[in-house]
């Protein structure tokens, strides 16, 4: 990590989002709780002013309200009510009380009786006074409660400028049990707003010393629990990431939460990762020791194989041209060609069963084996038997190879040729190439006692011979599908006439067209010669 890379302390990260949560809550907290408060007393005042309306309704003698309206005159029981209802508006502290018919739509007010407090300085309302122009609310109330005869549902509360006061409101009835108007009392609120501001403040106060004293206890808590352990945890491993050493000087962290677990887990992969790198470390110098010496074995076995073209400059009677490309460093097939005598060409393309090292190793054997047999004279046949006789005495592997093996007569152009379980050579005797089924036997070195039979074909000037592997027909592509011995033929026949060397590049085009990029899985090996006889110039 770079160290002037500025970074985030997580310290500041925790603490802060705990604080930040606090606080929502807090704030939440405290909605709620003014909200409730304020219902509270509003309802506690309400039901005060209801209690008023009560005492003022037992007052009232509802069956004189007709005659008091039409008449617009009084007489003493009307003011000693009157007089009565003023005593006890002072004495309870409220705004008003006033008495009246409302009308069935409840859009006005015929006061009966009007009370006012007298500290309030206003003049009451006479009898017969008429009140319009209510708050739709209150209009909506007086035309329930003339309906019904049934205390409203709701409380009244009314915020103004000259004080937040709350509403009790009763229908009046007659002895008929006839609605016959209504009794207002209007209750002031005065200490509402006080007590509401004195919540508050508490409530701040309260919540703030809250608030510091969590983050505080957030912090000593989280700075001895998380803060310091992940610290430590931490810098050991940007102190490992910088010298990649078992020097640890991480603190013991004996606690059995998540951060012990993450501390004693950095201290098992700091041991893991530098195993990990000692091994790796080993299996590179391994690797190179085993590619150096694979190199080198790629180098002794492609100099094992004739590789100088043309192989016989001096000699006019034929071409022959030959290539092996392995699947791993080293491969299992080989191809030879060589003089037995001046008038007889020897030529032999085999397949030994595995690759890698083993069959490279067991390719180089053989190879010497039939080499040295060939030059003891004897027909492709017992030249086979004796090289089979012999792998099979040593053969503790259990290995073995395909071989096709064949003596060409120069000055005749007769071959003689025998095959121990390889693939069938193709011939062009006629100006095309075609399969050439020949006698099988068995594969060298897989039973002792085999047989193998030769057989001859006739070469004509201007005639040839293609032999290969089987990595050249089973070349495979990526929906695994063969190339095959078809395609073979056809990529032969693109240009039967070519020499040698164009015709092995011809089928390699062909193999790698098909193939495209699937990977190699085996050797591909191509051999071909072309008689022109004794009359070449």
């Amino acid at each position: 990590m770079n160290k002037t890379e500025k970074r985030t302390r997580i310290s500041v990260v925790i603490v802060t989002g705990i604080t930040f949560i606090i606080l929502l809550l807090t704030i939440f907290t405290s909605m709620i709780g003014y909200s409730e408060f304020t219902s509270v007393i509003e309802r506690q005042y309400n039901d005060a002013a209801y209690e008023v309306a009560y005492t003022a309704l037992s007052y009232l003698n509802p069956d004189r309200f007709g005659h008091y309206v039409e008449t617009l005159e009084t007489d003493e029981e009307f003011d000693i009510i009157q007089k009565r209802l003023d005593e006890l508006t002072d004495s309870m502290d409220v705004n008003f009380i006033y008495v009246g018919e409302v009308d069935p739509e409840g859009r006005s007010i015929i006061y009966i009786y009007d009370s006012v407090n007298s500290s309030l300085g206003y003049d009451r309302y006479p009898l017969g006074k008429v009140g319009e122009d209510f708050d739709p609310q209150y209009n909506q109330i007086l035309k329930d409660v003339i309906r019904t005869g049934e205390k409203p549902e709701t409380y009244l509360y009314s915020y103004t400028e000259w004080g937040d006061h709350t509403t009790a409101l009763l229908p009046v009835k007659d002895s008929s049990g006839k609605v016959v108007s209504i009794i207002c009392v209007e209750k002031t609120m005065q200490v509402l707003q006080q007590s509401r501001n004195t919540y508050v403040s508490h409530v701040v106060l309260l919540c703030g010393a809250v608030l510091i004293i969590a983050v505080l206890i957030c912090i000593v808590f989280l700075r001895y629990y998380l803060i310091r352990p992940i610290g430590e945890v931490t810098r050991e491993a940007e102190r490992f990431a910088d010298d990649h050493s078992m020097d640890s000087d991480i603190k013991a962290i004996s606690s059995r939460n998540e951060i012990g677990v993450l501390a004693r887990s950095v201290k098992r992969m700091e041991s893991d990762i530098m195993q990990y790198i000692d091994n790796i470390t080993k299996i590179t110098a391994e690797k190179e020791r085993i590619g150096a010496e694979l190199s080198l074995a790629t180098s002794i076995q492609s100099g094992m194989l004739p590789n100088m073209f043309p192989p016989f400059p001096d000699r006019s009677e034929f071409d022959i041209y030959a290539s092996m490309d392995p699947a791993k460093e080293v491969g299992g097939d080989f191809y030879d060609f060589f003089l037995i005598d001046d008038d007889h060409l020897a030529l032999v393309i085999a397949d030994v069963s595995g690759k890698g090292v083993p069959a490279a190793l067991f390719m180089m054997a053989s190879k010497i084996l039939i080499n040295d047999h060939a030059l003891m004279d004897g027909t492709p046949a017992e030249i086979l038997n004796r090289v089979n006789k012999q792998i099979c005495s040593n053969n503790e592997a259990d290995m073995f190879v395909t071989v096709w093996l064949g003596i060409l007569e120069i000055s005749t152009g007769k071959l003689t040729a025998a095959s121990a379980g390889h693939e069938y050579p193709m011939l062009n005797l006629n100006g095309k190439y075609e399969l050439f089924k020949d006698k099988h036997g068995l594969a060298v070195g897989a039973m002792e006692f085999s047989k193998y039979k030769d057989y001859e074909i006739t070469l004509k000037k201007g005639d040839s011979i293609f032999v290969y592997t089987d990595g050249v027909a089973e070349a495979t592509n990526a929906e695994e599908e063969l190339f095959g011995t078809e395609r073979t033929i056809d990529a032969l026949n693109d240009s039967p006439d070519a020499g040698p060397e164009q015709i092995l590049k011809n089928v390699r085009a062909a193999v790698d067209e098909f193939v495209k990029d699937a990977p190699q899985f085996d050797d591909l090996t191509m051999m071909c010669l072309k008689y022109y006889g004794t009359g070449k110039e």
